[in-house]
């Protein structure tokens, strides 16, 4: 139902112009705001620990800018396939390129800040002859999300779609094999999926969370740098790419993995602290994601 109410959406755009969905994406963010409480107090208590000095409608605000900066991200969804419709600025991105082109390989960790999925196709027609293989997360029937796949494997994006269970070992052993062939892997890098996943606690916003360690294994097995990217939406149509590293996740032996893994995590947790921060109203990660605060009973690093 709702991958044909977005489709009408999109043909209506198309026909009467963009302010149709522009207008309908305001109403439909500000009805997930009034009428899901329980998602509005998670967005409060993230604000709560990234503004801790100021009061709590200001955090309430936030969350409301949070949820309508998260509906202009659609329209750019539908934009993003006509040539020329969105622009980017790069910081950074020499870094790829030298790697595309030298076929070394490396692991793009993206984040719920600002839009991954966007930055992947602008990434794709930016870097043609990069190859790509994208681990998306999948819920049960969500038909957007679908769609949104469709695009990705259109525009010559390999895609491997996990589900609440997590990756099977042959999709992990498909990432190592791009990866050792010279080519890219991309995942989230603040995302658990299940209980069973293998996940380290760190520290973030004076919190404690749980990030995969995934990212950060495949680096290590395969000996490909991590590569750490944003991707910021800075006004109508334009966006920022940040991209920082090579990060290299090595080890002099079996006995220092799981410290080398551990570092790399807490470094990935350090730069999306610092991303957060600049850009706070781009954090799209509706999810509980914050543990408890450090220092509380019960909370470690």
């Amino acid at each position: 139902m709702k991958g044909l109410f977005y489709s009408l959406l999109i043909s209506a755009s198309k026909n009467l112009g963009t302010w149709i969905f522009t207008l309908s994406a305001w109403f439909i963010s500000t009805g997930y705001f009034l009428l899901f409480p329980g998602r509005v107090r998670v967005g409060v208590r993230f604000f709560r620990a990234l503004f801790p000095q100021r009061r709590p409608h200001y955090h309430l605000w936030c969350t409301w800018r949070q949820y309508h900066s998260f509906a202009d991200l659609f329209l750019d969804r539908i934009l993003v396939s006509d040539p020329g419709t969105i622009s980017f600025n790069s910081f950074g991105l020499n870094r790829l390129r030298e790697a595309v082109e030298k076929r070394t390989g490396g692991i793009i960790l993206m984040s719920h800040v600002g839009s991954w999925e966007i930055a992947a196709l602008l990434l794709k027609k930016e870097l043609p002859q990069i190859r790509l293989l994208l681990y998306m997360g999948t819920k049960e029937r969500e038909e957007i999300e679908a769609m949104q796949k469709k695009g990705a494997i259109e525009a010559g994006i390999r895609v491997i779609a996990l589900n609440r269970t997590g990756a099977s070992p042959f999709d992990i052993v498909e990432g190592v094999r791009f990866l050792r062939g010279g080519d890219f892997v991309s995942m989230t890098g603040d995302l658990v999926w299940n209980e069973n996943q293998r996940s380290l606690p760190v520290r973030f916003l004076g919190h404690e969370v749980l990030l995969p360690q995934t990212p950060h294994l495949l680096a290590l097995m395969s000996g490909a740098p991590l590569f750490i990217f944003f991707s910021y939406r800075t006004r109508k149509r334009t966006y920022d790419f940040s991209i920082k590293g090579p990060i290299h996740v090595s080890a002099p032996s079996r006995t220092l993995r799981a410290e080398a893994i551990k570092r790399s995590v807490r470094e990935y947790a350090a730069i999306l602290e610092q991303a957060v921060r600049e850009h706070p109203y781009q954090w799209y990660h509706f999810e509980p994601f914050l543990g408890k605060k450090i220092g509380e009973p019960g909370a470690g690093e």
